[in-house]
């Protein structure tokens, strides 16, 4: 997870960050999400990439793995 995402975020750095965050992502799905603080994390992380596809201006279905 990226510690803090603001307006100034360098998109240059969002191909290795999706792919991060996807990982982790994926990596938390798989272990459950039966505790509220994994389910907080696993919001946080989706807010993420959702934050960098459109601050960048990333078609969705493209940025999918």
């Amino acid at each position: 997870m990226l510690d803090n995402l603001e307006s100034n975020y360098n998109c240059a750095n969002a191909g290795a960050d999706l792919h991060r965050l996807k990982q982790e992502l994926s990596e938390l799905r798989g272990q459950g999400a039966e505790h509220q603080e994994a389910q907080a994390t696993i919001n946080r992380i989706e807010n993420q990439i959702s934050f960098i596809l459109n601050k960048c201006d990333i078609n969705h279905s493209s940025a999918s793995d």
